[in-house]
């Protein structure tokens, strides 16, 4: 683990020098291939270096952050362009890299809380740095005071685990139950704010339409997954707990996921749009989780990663007609299939991956969480298929209202996307469809 942390490390001083953006973006590029090659396939921890470890679970999400941020630098070229104080969003970049690695790769409940939190500063300069409305300082203060506000119980908590047990390695937490209420409360509850389970989910949706391209994707594609990650390794310890509570979770998320469905058929805003239906998928992912059932837990972190891809996709999507536009509103996003007919191709694409269409990813996660979901109770039956149902309903009509209707008057020109923003998209779409055929690597870590 600690080869990938040097490599990481090392590309500091690299993003100090003029002209090196598009070198660090190879450097991470070749970083995600090295990673893909070792191939860190268990159940149980590897490549062990002092507090780090790397297990399935970290390994998939690990590949996940190095990519998504490589893919990050790849869509942000406007930083470059304008000269938007590029070394400072490199190193920005490449900070937040490094703690989300080190989040993902630690064994140690503290030090898991440690970077856990502190990849939120990162985000929150990506936002108030490099944002486009003076919003953004509302957006930064709701997601630093939404994840703070429940991260303080968590580390009381963590704090009498440690009291406790006197070990906070995860692999010894295994063995052990804890029956107290407020412990589960105070440790479960920071996760489920960062998923973001509905209710608590405000932030979110601000925080995306503020944020500039990269600060969209890295939130879709791995802030989010920060909490189920988490509640995949405290689950362990939690479990008489969970049988008694979790009922609570599951069903604000089934209610909620709906509820936000519904919100999506009614937003003119393309990031919007995509940052409501991220709520609904992880309200999904969540319930799965909750069921605690092998199908659950396997499910909900298939969707994770798949959600991880295809989300962030449909953000750079909306970026690119954004830069071409200079608007996200779906009024003036329209007939894009005139102006920009090679790009309804990915439009499609990745609209399809959202309503879990085969042979996505997302389909093997859905299939297993509603599978889960409804072995856990049938009664849930009824708000899973409204929830399948409107998320097929608000990707369709961000599709169609997108790509058809009348071209706005104000658009006289045609644009086609360049090789860059092709191969963006591509570098999102192709492993989202390949790797459901290494589904094993998803269903069978447990």
């Amino acid at each position: 683990m600690l080869k990938i942390i040097m490599f990481i490390l090392f590309l500091f001083p690299i993003c100090l020098l003029n002209n090196s953006y598009w070198m660090v973006q190879n450097f991470l590029f070749m970083l995600s291939f090295i990673l893909v090659l070792m191939n860190m396939y268990s159940n149980y921890f590897m490549t062990i270096s002092y507090f780090w470890g790397c297990d399935m679970i970290s390994y998939g999400l690990i590949l996940l952050s190095v990519w998504i941020v490589s893919l990050m630098l790849l869509a942000s070229e406007s930083v470059l362009s304008y000269n938007n104080y590029i070394n400072l969003f490199l190193i920005n970049n490449v900070l937040l890299l490094i703690l989300l690695v080190l989040t993902f790769s630690s064994m140690s409940l503290f030090m898991f809380y440690l970077f856990f939190e502190s990849s939120l500063i990162p985000t929150l300069f990506l936002i108030l740095g490099w944002g486009y409305q003076p919003e953004r300082l509302q957006a930064g203060v709701y997601l630093l005071f939404y994840t703070l506000l429940v991260s303080l119980p968590m580390l009381v908590g963590i704090f009498y685990v440690y009291k406790v047990i006197g070990v906070m390695n995860f692999y010894l937490l295994n063995s052990y139950f804890f029956n107290l209420e407020i412990l589960y409360f105070s440790l479960v509850m920071a996760f489920l704010v960062k998923m973001p389970m509905f209710l608590v989910h405000l932030w979110l949706p601000k925080a995306h339409v503020e944020a500039p391209v990269s600060g969209s994707m890295i939130l879709a594609g791995i802030m989010l997954k920060l909490g189920g990650y988490g509640l995949l390794r405290v689950f362990s310890f939690l479990q008489f707990m969970g049988l008694k509570f979790n009922f609570i979770w599951v069903s604000i998320s089934l209610v909620g996921g709906v509820l936000v469905s519904l919100i999506c058929l009614r937003q003119t805003d393309l990031k919007a749009l995509i940052a409501y239906s991220s709520v609904a998928h992880m309200g999904i992912v969540l319930a799965g989780l909750m069921t605690m059932t092998y199908y659950g837990i396997c499910g909900s972190y298939t969707l994770m990663i798949a959600h991880g891809l295809c989300s962030s996709g449909l953000f750079c999507l909306a970026n690119i007609s954004y830069e071409r536009l200079g608007s996200r509103s779906l009024l003036i996003n329209k007939g894009l299939l005139n102006f920009m007919p090679s790009m309804a191709l990915w439009w499609f694409l990745l609209s399809s991956a959202n309503m879990a269409a085969p042979p996505t990813l997302n389909l093997l996660g859905e299939i297993s969480l509603i599978n889960s979901i409804v072995s856990w109770s049938w009664v849930s039956m009824l708000m899973l298929s409204l929830l399948s149902f409107f998320s097929a309903a608000y990707t369709l009509y961000l599709y169609s209202y997108s790509q058809h209707g009348k071209i706005f008057s104000g658009v006289y020109s045609f644009s086609s996307g360049v090789v860059r923003e092709f191969l963006l998209l591509f570098l999102h779409w192709f492993p989202l469809n390949l790797l459901i055929l290494k589904g094993d690597m998803c269903m069978l870590w447990l």
